[in-house]
């Protein structure tokens, strides 16, 4: 697929998910704008060598007004957004009632406000250009639930939410919003989790394993590469019809 002349704007996108996502957009051919607090000069280093613009905008996306300014950098260089990929989230593990307030109230901002925010912002550009791709990176805990993550369940079934009205409200014209829904993905966030096991036995290696045996059956984890791919394919005109899907991609664990 060609993407020439088209700009990608990924959340989240100096490491893990959304610079796995990043570079096979980049390679497809698109201008694509990183976002996020990892290392931006070597991701944008990275992808410049595949060709296309590359710029970066330091947002954070638990602050509307700085998604706000993010997208007035992408008009103003770019000249708008066509590829839209909600990837920034958060995570912190522990019991409803003894959940920081503050952390859930910052993990509902940037796992689910700010694809609001964001969403709300590319779609009239979007429509005036008579097209555009939006795609969320929720999480198989959009679809299940799990003890000890209530506010990042909580987010991330309000993304498949979100997704599914988008996907209603732009039926009428060639913008599409879908979710992706991963599973275990050797992230920052989830290596936190193999790290907190490995701890009281000492063995990580067990502990990687066991994370995987408890909930995804292929005992392999998803990769950002494998999500790049399928966040193209919904860039596509094969994909045009496929509005307000959420894709779970996770070894089989929704099969169970």
């Amino acid at each position: 697929m060609d993407l020439k002349g088209k700009t990608a704007l990924v959340t989240g996108s100096t490491s893990g998910i959304g610079l796995g996502i990043a570079t096979r957009l980049a390679e497809a051919g698109a201008d694509v704008i990183l976002n996020g607090f990892g290392d931006s000069e070597t991701a944008k280093a990275d992808l410049s060598r595949l060709g296309g613009r590359v710029g970066y905008h330091g947002a954070d996306l638990s602050r509307p007004e700085q998604i706000t300014d993010l997208f007035a950098y992408a008009e103003h260089e770019f000249g708008g957004v066509d590829i839209l990929v909600n990837n920034a989230g958060i995570q912190h593990v522990a019991s409803v009632e003894t959940f920081p307030v503050e952390k859930w109230d910052a993990i509902i901002a940037i796992n689910l406000s700010s694809v609001f925010h964001a969403t709300r912002l590319a779609l009239p550009s979007m429509r005036q250009r008579g097209w555009g791709r939006i795609v969320n990176i929720a999480s198989v805990h959009g679809l299940v639930g799990s003890a000890q993550k209530s506010a990042y369940v909580a987010a991330k079934h309000g993304v498949v939410g979100l997704t599914k009205v988008v996907a209603l409200e732009t039926a009428d014209c060639n913008v599409t919003c879908n979710a992706l829904c991963p599973g275990w993905v050797l992230t920052p966030l989830v290596q936190q989790q193999i790290d907190a096991r490995a701890a009281a036995d000492g063995d990580a290696e067990r502990a990687r394993r066991e994370l995987l045996e408890e909930k995804q059956p292929s005992l392999e984890f998803v990769t950002p590469a494998q999500l790049g791919e399928l966040t193209l394919f919904l860039c596509s005109d094969a994909a045009a019809q496929v509005r307000g899907a959420a894709w779970n991609v996770d070894g089989g664990w929704l099969a169970r």
